[in-house]
């Protein structure tokens, strides 16, 4: 035995003695299903060495005469043999089978070589290869709709209240009216109703708030609280409500006695019942909170109502709130009592012709641009129809275009955030993403990695990385909090959706980059008019696949004009940042090709790092599932007009998990696509409901409810018997109080 142990000892590669096995106390089944076994997996796991395994087998039938030999050192093979072997271009096998010394020189690195680079090595997929050909954008030469922003007029011209003009100048630190303000506040003074467009940031705003504040401050007798809503605002999104209501609380400082409320989702209704109940003159609100005050809130009461403004009126159509206008209107028009109507939007598209007609009574339409300066009385079946076919956006605006395919997505939007945001200063980024789920999912990812400081000397670069969120599933407290923040940074990147898109007015915004194009013209004329407000510069980036570059030709019959970015040129930032360095050593007196192959690395070595996050564990994984999830379903919402363009059938769903830092697209995610998911509940509550085929809806009704929940009162989601007890309960107090 000591003789055997000796002999066994004698051999100093493991690999070699593991195929040595002594297969003596094994029947001949057993010794026939072991060999069968290890031929198995040399060819799932060794198909490139088909012809050394060849050799090998030839080597070891030399081999087999005495047990004896098996246990010695191998035997150089024959000349021959290695010459062959040299012509298949395979010597690391051989030379394995040859010496047990130099078993470990293996074609392939060790992940202990790149521990230089302070990460192990993981096997991706490139991120350029299988992707399909950029095309050369060509956009085509427009006639480009300009419109100038101010004059030289002054607000004394007006007539209005002293004090007035002292607020707007010594508040506001507003002197000279802009092009709409001049147009619009004489129409609205004479008591007419009034359709106005005009480009984003221009002042809309102030063009109804200041006639409406000079005919309320001029009543007689004089306004008190009790007398209830006088006048009633109507917008569309929470954020933009809150914004009017601090813009009229500035214009109301020296009119004390007129008191300015605001309704909307998310807050306490019995707060704002309280507030009804004490009296509020100046009505903002949101069209889901009033049809909810109106239906259960006794002390609210339209009778003394003179002005109903609509501000965004288009949007607020688009979203199928059309009912609830309806609704309101109703209330409205049971008082009997003559108002004056407003509807504002840089858009007005046909559904407002309708509204128009139903609500205004010979209303002037004002469309401020070089051609139409004057303003015109139009009948309002006409006038939206006219004015729908091109738009105005801000004159020092310049707007690019960025093809990218699918799969680079991810690298190059965080490459383009680390451009300005990291090596360039006091930039503000707006993102604007398709769904919600998608907005949290990249914050956690560009927090964890874009963020994350390895060296203290590069922590005063990394603290100008400060992301902020803002969509319709977030708390109100929370939304407004990040609104409010992010008004007032200095530099940061807000990731939402397009519930920042309408009317905003957020200060210092330099770029906004559509990271999902918009699912109209006129969707993308309110995002880009984020910024470059009121004669401001800023610039905006749009984002396509080759396959939806036909869209810059559908902006371009609208007389919009974009000038091609290069993606290399964006992806070329990551080699300032040592953080996501290559395997190579890069040398600035190399080649271009050399460079460019360099970049490539950093953007995979990038990549691998936002995969790493996203499969390190479960919890993170399932989010990025559900936010690619959520991208296909809002991608299938396009209407019919762009399906030839936007189509769920031109997307590879492999290349779009790669932006969501998948390595692989998720078993069954055709099947989630198609599934409408306000119908999930149901399938679970019985076996007849299962079997009902989904309601088809139209493209409105996707879009509908896609987005619904970024504008609703906040009450929604209730159990019936919940809203009755609720509904039961406010009748009570409303009692009580009378």
């Amino acid at each position: 035995m000591a003789e055997d142990m000796l002999m066994l000892n004698i051999s100093s590669d493991p690999v070699t003695f593991h195929r040595k096995t002594d297969r003596s106390h094994l029947t001949s089944a057993e010794k026939w299903a072991q060999k069968k076994q290890e031929s198995k997996r040399k060819a799932v796991f060794e198909p490139q060495e088909s012809n050394a395994s060849k050799q090998r087998k030839i080597n070891q039938t030399g081999q087999q005469h005495t047990h004896k030999q098996k246990l010695q050192t191998p035997k150089s093979p024959s000349r021959r043999s290695n010459r062959d072997t040299e012509e298949n271009g395979d010597q690391s096998e051989i030379t394995a089978a040859k010496s047990p010394s130099k078993v470990k020189t293996f074609p392939k690195k060790a992940p202990e070589e790149h521990g230089d680079h302070g990460r192990p090595f993981i096997k991706t997929s490139s991120l350029f290869r299988n992707n399909p050909e950029i095309p050369d954008v060509l956009s085509p030469a427009v006639n480009l709709v300009k419109e100038k922003v101010f004059t030289s007029n002054t607000f004394e011209e007006l007539n209005l209240h002293p004090h007035l003009v002292a607020t707007l100048h010594k508040v506001l630190n507003v002197t000279s009216m802009t092009s709409v303000q001049k147009q619009t506040i004489p129409v609205l003074m004479s008591g007419k109703d009034a359709v106005v467009r005009s480009q984003t940031g221009s002042g809309k705003t102030l063009a109804y708030g200041i006639p409406v504040v000079q005919f309320l401050q001029a009543m007689q007798p004089k306004v008190k609280r009790s007398d209830g809503p006088l006048a009633v605002v109507i917008v569309p999104t929470r954020e933009l409500a809150l914004q009017s209501f601090q813009m009229f609380q500035k214009l109301l400082k020296p009119f004390t006695w007129i008191v300015p409320g605001v309704l909307m989702g998310g807050e306490k209704r019995k707060a704002e019942k309280a507030r009804l109940r004490k009296g509020i003159n100046i009505l903002i609100s949101t069209p889901g909170r009033l049809v909810d005050h109106i239906k259960n809130t006794l002390s609210i009461a339209f009778s003394a109502v003179h002005w109903l403004i609509l501000d965004e009126a288009d949007r607020t159509l688009d979203l199928g709130f059309e009912k609830d206008l309806t609704l309101i209107l109703n209330a409205l028009n049971a008082t009997g009592l003559a108002r004056q109507n407003v509807l504002l939007s840089a858009t007005l598209t046909e559904g407002l012709s309708r509204l128009a007609s139903i609500s205004m009574k010979d209303p002037v339409s004002i469309h401020v641009s070089e051609g139409s300066g004057e303003t015109v009385e139009a009948c309002p079946q006409a006038t939206p129809q006219a004015l729908s076919d091109s738009y105005a956006v801000p004159e020092r605006l310049q707007q690019h275009v960025v093809v990218v395919p699918s799969k680079l997505h991810l690298v190059c939007l965080a490459a383009f955030i680390l451009t300005k945001c990291k090596f360039e200063q006091r930039q503000k980024l707006i993102v604007f993403i398709s769904s919600c789920e998608a907005v949290e999912f990249l914050l956690t990812l560009f927090t964890a990695v874009l963020c994350e400081n390895p060296n203290t000397a590069s922590s005063k670069r990394t603290s100008y990385l400060n992301f902020y969120r803002l969509h319709g599933n977030m708390r109100q407290e929370e939304r407004t909090e990040m609104y409010q923040e992010f008004s007032k940074c200095k530099t940061g990147i807000l990731l939402c959706t397009d519930v920042a898109a309408r009317g905003l007015d957020l200060p210092q915004v330099t770029w906004i980059i559509q990271y999902n194009p918009p699912v109209s013209a006129v969707e993308y004329v309110h995002r880009v008019g984020r910024t470059a407000r009121i004669g401001a510069q800023g610039s905006s980036l749009l984002f396509l696949t080759p396959s939806e570059a036909a869209f810059v030709d559908v902006l371009a019959n609208h007389n919009i004009s974009l000038s091609e970015m290069k993606m290399v040129d964006i992806l070329a930032t990551l080699m300032k940042d040592e953080r996501f360095k290559g395997r190579g050593k890069w040398d600035s007196k190399r080649s271009g090709a050399a460079f460019e192959q360099e970049v490539r690395e950093r953007a995979t070595v990038l990549q691998t790092d936002f995969e790493n996050y996203v499969h390190a564990n479960n919890e993170s994984l399932q989010t990025a599932k559900s936010a690619l999830q959520s991208f296909l379903r809002a991608y299938t919402t396009y209407p019919s007009s762009l399906k030839h363009i936007f189509h769920i059938r031109n997307l590879h769903l492999g290349h779009a998990a790669k932006s969501f830092g998948l390595r692989d697209a998720p078993q069954g995610l055709a099947s989630s696509i198609t599934t409408n998911p306000t119908n999930s509940k149901d399938s679970k509550k019985g076996k007849d409901k299962a079997k009902r085929p989904p309601k088809k809806l139209t493209s409105k009704e996707r879009v509908s409810n896609l987005m619904r929940s970024e504008y609703l009162s906040g009450i929604e989601g209730e159990s019936k018997s919940m809203k009755k007890r609720k509904k039961k309960k406010g009748q009570a107090e409303d009692e009580e109080s009378a």
